[in-house]
């Protein structure tokens, strides 16, 4: 295992290659949950029929570019956020697992699950800006607009935006949805993983390597996937609305499911499939290789007394 700083460097590495291949889903994901906001379903409009139909309109509106809205963003984001929760994940499962089991080996899937949520509450809390920016950005379309419309130029002018007109607390807006989203699949994403790894291994005996890292990654991203999208959903709504709208987390919940139906909670869920199966395959596999990149290196620069402490 690579350092701390070490495995937040190659997590959030691992992160923005996986971003890079899944971001138009991302785009579609959003705009989908967005589609006929805190209105009935007969009135509300269907301008994003589904995951393909989504990709298909806007490229062929706003080609490769509307696609692609607020990349820039989610790098930063990914990196944030997947650095903490990948290289906080097990220096605190190890500090825990000590504390109560005195002895750092012992798997308990309780602390393996307050282990995942808490680096990635940490993670969401830290680069929540950069996602509020992000979904202002892929929200918004000259040609089929859905939600509420945020004219940016780009990242920097919309979080400078963002500070102008509505203060710090607006560049905060909504983070207590983003670390319950974000608390939900990091609670299930790694222990999930690591799961699935050891039942893969122990009873169809397949070997460390690429396939036990893809079988693997699938498996946790599709329990992700399930977990992480109500939540994922009132987020999205809380950071693209610039009012006050919604109160609160409860309150966006309550509104979205009193208007539209208990089933809106779920809007766009596979297109949030579709970019999250490949991310966490994708996350995850790199994952691994990014951290024997970054533990070989380690080895050749720094002295044992060193990476002791970092």
């Amino acid at each position: 295992m690579a350092t701390t700083t070490g495995a937040f460097i190659a997590g959030g590495i691992a992160a923005c290659g996986a971003v890079t291949v899944t971001h138009p889903f991302e785009t579609v994901k959003i705009r989908l949950q967005l589609q006929g906001e805190l209105q009935s379903k007969k009135a509300a409009p269907r301008l994003y029929r589904g995951v393909f139909h989504g990709v298909s309109v806007i490229a062929r509106n706003e080609g490769s570019r509307g696609l692609f809205r607020g990349i820039g963003a989610a790098y930063i984001y990914q990196m944030v956020l997947n650095g903490c929760r990948l290289g906080f994940y097990e220096p605190m499962r190890k500090v825990v697992t000590s504390a109560i089991f005195k002895d750092t080996n012992v798997q308990s899937l309780g602390v393996n699950i307050f282990s995942g949520a808490a680096s990635g509450i940490l993670g969401a809390a830290a680069g929540s800006p950069f996602f509020l920016v992000k979904t202002r950005l892929q929200s918004y379309s000259p040609f089929l607009p859905v939600g509420t419309q945020h004219g940016y130029r780009n990242a920097l002018d919309g979080l400078r935006q963002i500070r102008g007109n509505e203060g710090i607390k607006g560049l905060y807006r909504g983070v207590g949805a983003a670390m319950v989203r974000t608390g939900f699949g990091s609670s299930v994403q790694l222990p999930t993983y690591f799961f699935a790894k050891r039942r893969l291994v122990r009873h169809l005996e397949m070997q460390e390597g690429p396939a036990l890292h893809l079988a693997s990654s699938a498996a946790s991203g599709f329990v992700v996937c399930c977990v992480m999208h109500p939540p994922d959903t009132i987020m999205s709504r809380m950071y693209n609305q610039t009012g006050n709208l919604y109160s609160g987390v409860f309150d966006c919940a309550y509104k979205t499911v009193k208007t539209e139906g208990l089933l809106a909670i779920y809007k766009g869920f596979f297109a949030h499939l579709a970019r999250i199966l490949p991310h966490t395959v994708l996350t995850l596999s790199l994952a691994e290789q990014t951290n024997k990149l970054v533990r070989r290196m380690e080895d050749r620069v720094l002295p044992s007394a060193v990476k002791e402490r970092l």
